[in-house]
């Protein structure tokens, strides 16, 4: 009869694959541009558990107002949670002011979140949108908290693709479509290289008219190596 023997036992723990285990993350490409008159704001679709791919469709830009919006990259659950704080005390905000907050509050709001909680979370964020006061604007939440505002932001695993195209192609005052433009190439190249991105590109862009969504899906994205 064959005895148990617990030291050459696997238990179950030990048997579990790693992605029914990992956080759900979003290794991912995440970007906003200023133009002459607004912001783009674009964002691939692919969210990871380990190597598993959880969902081909997530959609990574969350609106906090009706003219200002986030990008999230790191742990999911992690940067919905602070979306959905900052979402709560902006509309405090906004009661309390009788009009709409500015982009550079929120994104404060952002920053002392990640700031206070830094130990314990992994959330990168990029806070853009349009006020009546300074137009359209993009500030980069960094990991650790610090808050900047830049022209462009790029964020997630797949920025490190493309920061060459970025300082290459952006220019200051850019038209509408032409950030468009901008925006959907630099994801493209980002998800033909980066493994943790992928899926579709999804973009919002935010102006004095208000906000429009669009969505590029994965076979009509920029094919650089066929022109």
């Amino acid at each position: 009869m064959e005895v148990f023997n617990a030291t050459n036992s696997h238990s179950a723990a030990s048997m579990t694959p790693d992605w029914m285990t990992s956080e759900h993350s979003m290794g991912t490409t995440i970007m906003a541009v200023t133009y002459e008159g607004g912001v783009v704001m674009g964002a691939d679709s692919r969210t990871s558990t380990g190597v598993y791919v959880a969902n081909r469709v997530a959609d990574k830009i969350t609106a906090i107002t009706n003219q200002i919006y986030c990008c999230r990259s790191g742990s999911a659950a992690d940067t919905q949670a602070i979306s959905d704080y900052v979402r709560y005390y902006t509309d405090q905000h906004s009661i309390e002011l009788g009009t709409a907050p500015r982009v550079r509050t929120v994104a404060g709001l952002f920053r002392e979140l990640c700031y206070a909680n830094k130990a314990n979370l992994q959330a990168g964020i990029i806070c853009a949108g349009f006020d009546n006061k300074e137009g359209g604007q993009v500030y980069n939440i960094t990991l650790g908290g610090s808050c900047v505002q830049q022209p462009f932001s790029i964020g997630g695993s797949g920025s490190s693709y493309i920061y060459g195209f970025c300082d290459a192609n952006f220019k200051q005052g850019m038209s509408r479509d032409d950030a468009i433009k901008f925006t959907t190439e630099a994801l493209s190249l980002a998800m033909s290289r980066d493994g943790s991105s992928g899926g579709v590109a999804r973009l919002v862009v935010i102006d004095k008219q208000g906000v429009e969504r669009k969505f590029v899906p994965g076979n009509k994205l920029p094919e650089f190596w066929t022109q």
